[in-house]
């Protein structure tokens, strides 16, 4: 898979870390959010008929629970490997939004980290980064 370019924002998930509680394991059953794991909009045709990643142009590979990404923070350069535990975000939602902090730019919400993974590459209070995910 080549690099997709967008933006990456957190959710909680369940089994409370930080601002989360503790309900919820995700579609997948396993999400934690102290764990590095993600949502990813493609994970089945379910989750696809939700987030409508195509409808802001986006073709996104399909997907299933546990497979690993590394997301790149494209502010700072800071890289975290997560698993899919979750579908999500909604992109169709988000199409046209676009993040950016100096000349790094993303558009449309292509992967949600948990709080845990999100820490890991940038301040939850900033919330929406700039980002880059692959699977290398």
């Amino acid at each position: 898979m080549a690099a997709i370019r967008g933006e990456v924002s957190w959710f909680c998930c369940g089994t409370a870390w930080g601002p989360c509680g503790t309900a919820g394991g995700g579609a997948c059953g396993t999400c934690r959010s102290g764990n590095y794991q993600h949502a990813w909009p493609n994970t089945s045709d379910a989750c696809y008929a939700i987030t409508h990643p195509d409808t802001c142009g986006l073709s996104m590979s399909r997907r299933t629970c546990g497979f690993r990404h590394y997301t790149t923070n494209l502010c700072n350069g800071s890289r975290v490997g997560t698993t899919i535990a979750d579908c999500g975000p909604q992109t169709d939602l988000f199409c046209g939004e676009r993040t950016c902090c100096g000349s790094a730019c993303g558009s449309n919400r292509i992967i949600d980290l948990t709080p845990a993974a999100f820490s890991a590459i940038g301040s939850l209070s900033v919330g929406l980064r700039p980002c880059s995910v692959d699977t290398v």
